[in-house]
């Protein structure tokens, strides 16, 4: 077993884990993962929370108790779910406290019905955030074109939020900038801006996947030699995306103001081509003031054989251009793989959403009291 988490914590990178379950709460997982892996926070999405319930692991007694006061399938999945965050919050508040605020955080994610609804995502976050009830949660809102107004406005009422489903740099300069305009808007309505935090989940390893399926079906040298770059090269222009508009003028004013920094957040980092190294876009995404949410097995492996070597995303910029060009000159449209991308990702999460609608609709039924 090496240091290597402990290394990678060191070089400025949050270690927040991918995954949540009511058996890894009242297991005692979660809490030994914070103690001995250095993990600092937890990430949820819709595809976590049906696999989680539909494996019924100690949701029965809630089940049968939301089905006895016949609930709607909408309202007991809600019950559930800002439960499951509610104890992980809880377990995760010492590192809240000890972090000020930038660490110990649970996400939840809106609806992802209402991905391309401003208003109806904007009221979502408000209810789930009085739902949960927890200091240290974020509101996850997808960067549709649809979600960035619901990002200012959520941001602006004081509610911290993680942006999901961030694919290219162009859509990424954009939640920045509603980052922005949103602790504005806070700041012109007398809210503290220390209390409110964010992270954008920049998504890596799906862009390796969509390009290299185009890549493999070229089928030429040329094509061989740029797979499994584009991703990091995405992330690694993010990055330096980051650091442009967190220097800026704007931001400065904000930053006098006691505001936070948006931290990138590398999500999608388990390697799905068994070609690369499994901790590839743990051990190349090495910076300060991010985050990398980890798959249990990315973190099983990371700590295992990591090779954490110091900042390996500085002085990449220049290379990282020139892997996405090579990419685009062979015919490979980047607009077209990451506009494909956003879409493919709200369409799974729907349809992780409605999957667990129809077994916990089933679940209801079956524990549901006979009358009389």
């Amino acid at each position: 077993m090496t240091d290597a988490l402990k290394r990678l914590s060191e070089e400025g990178v949050a270690i927040w884990l991918d995954d949540l379950s009511r058996k890894r709460i009242t297991s005692g997982n979660l809490a030994e993962l914070i103690d001995q892996q250095h993990v600092v926070g937890v990430t949820t999405n819709p595809s976590i929370f049906q696999k989680a319930i539909s494996s019924g692991d100690g949701y029965e007694q809630q089940l049968s108790d939301l089905a006895a006061r016949k609930v709607t399938v909408e309202e007991a999945i809600r019950m559930i779910t800002t439960a499951d965050v509610r104890d992980a919050a809880d377990i995760l508040r010492p590192v809240y406290d000890s972090t000020q605020g930038q660490d110990g955080r649970v996400s939840i994610e809106v609806d992802p019905r209402l991905a391309h609804n401003t208003r109806a995502t904007v009221a979502e976050a408000k209810q789930l955030a009085w739902l949960v009830d927890r200091p240290n949660t974020l509101i996850k809102i997808p960067a549709t074109r649809a979600g960035l107004p619901a990002i200012t406005e959520t941001i602006g009422r004081g509610i911290s939020v993680n942006v999901t489903l961030i694919f290219s740099l162009e859509r990424y300069r954009e939640v920045m900038d509603a980052y922005l305009a949103g602790l504005e808007k806070a700041k012109a309505a007398g809210i503290d801006l220390a209390g409110i935090h964010s992270v954008a989940s920049f998504f890596v390893s799906r862009v390796d996947t969509e390009i290299d399926k185009r890549l493999d079906a070229l089928g030429t040298p040329e094509a061989k030699a740029a797979r499994g770059k584009a991703g990091l090269a995405n992330a690694r222009l993010a990055y330096e995306a980051y650091e442009e508009v967190f220097s800026s003028d704007r931001w400065a004013a904000l930053d006098k103001a006691q505001a936070n920094k948006q931290r990138p957040l590398w999500a999608s980092t388990g390697v799905k081509d068994k070609a690369y190294k499994d901790t590839l876009y743990v051990d190349d995404l090495v910076a300060p003031n991010t985050v990398n949410t980890m798959p249990e097995a990315t973190l099983v492996a990371a700590e295992d054989h990591g090779r954490i070597t110091g900042n390996t995303i500085a002085g990449t910029y220049e290379q990282s251009r020139a892997e996405l060009d090579a990419v685009e000159k062979l015919g490979i449209s980047y607009d077209d793989v990451v506009q494909l991308l956003e879409d493919e990702g709200v369409e799974k999460f729907e349809a992780s959403w409605n999957d667990l609608l129809k077994s916990t609709e089933a679940e209801l039924e079956r524990l549901a009291p006979s009358e009389g």
